[in-house]
Formats: structure tokens, sequence, C-alpha cells
């Protein structure tokens, strides 16, 4: 891998980073006695543009939910998704009212969340 990949994988990952300390999602603490932490992981994605070259490159730091058990470690999950019918209906009216559609990209829309419990990451 060359330097220049490697300084841009970084930036990446600290604008993740950065994000994440901006949105106030997490503060560094000692972990408490008994509590298992859910280990952690970076998941790296490289964005091509319409010609097929390098756009950007995207770091997301992930939590390994796939250790947690149900009913010890959570109690319900819910993961907010659109559908191709959804995306279908709001085309439908944004052409039949003659409206402009504006594209966004939400780097922490699942950052939003409110959880009850109090989740341990390493």
């Amino acid at each position: 891998m060359t330097s220049e990949k490697k300084e841009n994988w970084f930036a990446a990952m600290k604008s993740e980073l950065n994000s994440m300390e901006k949105n106030g999602v997490w503060k560094l603490v000692t972990l408490p006695q008994g509590c298992k932490p859910i280990g952690s992981k970076w998941v790296y994605e490289t964005k091509l543009d319409s010609k097929g070259q390098i756009d950007r490159y995207k770091a997301r730091l992930v939590a390994k939910g796939f250790t947690q058990k149900e009913g010890i470690d959570f109690n319900e999950n819910f993961s907010p998704v659109s559908t191709k019918d959804s995306l279908r209906v709001i085309m439908a009216l944004v052409a039949h009212f003659d409206l402009h559609l504006h594209q966004m990209d939400v780097k922490t829309a699942f950052l939003n969340g409110d959880l009850e419990e109090d989740i341990y990451m390493v």
C-alpha cells in the first residue's frame, strides 16, 4: 500500500472519530466490574465516481454486535432503512407536484438513536 493511500485511510478514520466526538456519541470510561465489552473493528470502503475513479475513502468504526445475546445484552433492535417502494412513492410525488428533489449523504445517520442501556466497547 502506498503512503498516499495510507494517509487517505488515516484521514478517513480521523474524520469518523471527529464526527463521533462532535456528536457526543461516546465517552472514555473504565470498564465496570462484571461488564463484558463489545469488540470493534474498522470497515473501509473506497467510493468511486461515475467514471470509476476513486472519489473518496470512507472508514467506519463499527461494534461487533454479533457477540451480544438477545435478552442478556439487549432487548430489541431496530434499523431504519428505506425500501424501493418508499423511494417510488417519493419520486411519484416529486413528479406529480413538479417539485425539486435534493439528495444528500448523512454520514452520522445511525448515531442518532437513543439507547436505554449502557454499552461498553473496546
